[in-house]
């Protein structure tokens, strides 16, 4: 004997109109169940959104009304029924029901409230995330990191780039510092990669010449706030043939990429969040880093001199007054100077003070730096050597620099700042599944 199908549509798939009166089988979770009396309402929820299941007691068996009645919340069931257009309910209809099967029956308490009336304290969340991501507003938002890292992806493909994958477990660091976390690696000691930065590089020498990647990167930095993670996602690109300027172009139209794509296609999400989300307008204001120390001298409440790195302070300082300025979120920050960039930076020919590169911010943070990276060895060594770091722990990356390494130009953008960003949240670990900080590692 076949066994009847669990379901045969989820509940978006429902034409009222055009399927009013048809049979239909439904599954998910037992959302609610409002009992009033002589009528009971069991809300099914699955991946797509909601469906009301409606018995009334006049009209059904009193033994199938009873055991409607005692639905655990978050038990798996499926449901078949008759589809009745009815506009009070979610979608428009309700399902008159002929069975409803127990697949799997939930526990009681439940760890935290998925209708989302009670509020949990992100600690709970986090620790029972196999409930959280129930409520409709926690799985809208991953719904929505699924489309930007789709739009992400086509932007790239649409503009020749190549996806790779480079290691994660390495035996130097990729910038030096000591943000590291060491692993044993059989009988030597590695590390967990901090960016794809060196590898990306190589590849350019390989001919690859526009490539880019999605993956995690590691940084033991002991932060304990609510915009630092020590797993994070890295969004990255590498182009040859291309300086910062034109980096910076394709930077700033895959993040407008990036939210029309959102705007468009996860319309229902944003609704749950209540977001009326602007795409940015391209390209993105420019400053130098020499205008935006004046800004901040001029606006903010610390004096910063020409060479200092921007605070936290600073950065929101800026941030407003391009704001206020422009009313755009987005800008860069282009023209650092060379000693505070990473040894890879090229300098400007004319003066090597000043390096070629970005830092793209948000009115509330960074959220990517890039640069025309130093193609020469003999150039590339000695800047390693001046930041106090070992030439021959790189080898294997300046290698790559004896035959034939092209100029090239690149970036890095944090996934989880970009959408903590766009969707206005307070605190980064909302967009991780499973987020790994200083605290937390399990689940």
């Amino acid at each position: 004997m076949l066994m009847e199908k669990l379901r045969t549509h989820h509940t978006r798939d429902i034409e009222p109109e055009e399927m009013a009166d048809k049979s239909v089988t439904l599954a998910g979770w037992v959302h609610e169940v409002r009992d009033l009396g002589g009528i009971c309402f069991v809300v099914l929820r699955d991946r797509e959104g909601m469906a009301q299941v409606t018995l009334v007691k006049k009209k059904v068996d009193s033994d199938f009304f009873n055991k409607a009645k005692k639905l655990m919340r978050e038990s798996v069931i499926s449901v078949t029924g008759t589809v009745k257009p009815e506009e009070k309910a979610p979608n428009g209809y309700e399902v008159l029901p002929d069975d409803i099967t127990v697949l799997n029956e939930s526990c009681t308490p439940l760890p935290l409230d998925t209708t989302g009336k009670v509020e949990a304290e992100m600690d709970t969340c986090l620790d029972s995330r196999y409930v959280d991501l129930r409520k409709p507003r926690t799985s809208a938002i991953f719904k929505i990191r699924h489309e930007v890292l789709k739009a992400v992806r086509d932007n790239f493909t649409r503009e020749g780039f190549i996806e790779t994958t480079t290691p994660k477990v390495v035996a130097t660091a990729t910038e030096g510092g000591t943000s590291l976390f060491p692993i044993t690696y059989f009988d030597r000691e590695a590390f967990l990669n901090q960016s794809p930065q060196l590898f990306k590089q190589i590849l350019m020498s390989g001919g690859l010449e526009k490539v880019f990647e999605i993956g995690p990167i590691f940084r033991a930095e002991e932060h304990d706030t609510r915009r630092h993670l020590n797993e994070a996602t890295s969004i990255d690109m590498e182009s040859s043939f291309s300086d910062h300027f034109d980096i910076m172009e394709t930077l700033e139209n895959t993040i407008a990429h990036a939210y029309s794509q959102v705007k468009e296609n996860a319309s229902q999400q944003l609704e749950y969040l209540g977001i009326d989300l602007e795409v940015p307008e391209t390209p993105f204001k420019r400053l130098t880093y020499s205008e935006a120390i004046d800004i901040i001298n001029q606006y903010g409440k610390e004096e910063l001199e020409w060479g200092d790195d921007l605070s936290t302070l600073s950065e929101h300082t800026l941030g407003e007054h391009v704001y206020n300025e422009t009313g755009a979120h987005h800008y860069f920050i282009i023209d650092w100077p060379t000693e505070i960039k990473p040894f890879y930076a090229m300098p400007y020919e004319d003066n090597p003070e000043i390096s070629k590169t970005f830092d793209m911010m948000h009115t509330r943070l960074e959220l990517s730096s890039g640069a025309q990276r130093i193609h020469y060895y003999d150039m590339l060594k000695n800047r390693i050597e001046n930041q106090g770091l070992d030439p021959d722990s790189f080898d294997f990356y300046l290698d790559a620099f004896r035959y034939g390494m092209p100029p090239h130009a690149g970036w890095g953008l944090g996934c989880e700042r970009l959408l903590m960003t766009m969707l206005g949240l307070e605190n980064i670990r909302e967009v991780v599944l499973f987020p790994r900080d200083r605290r937390r590692l399990s689940p």
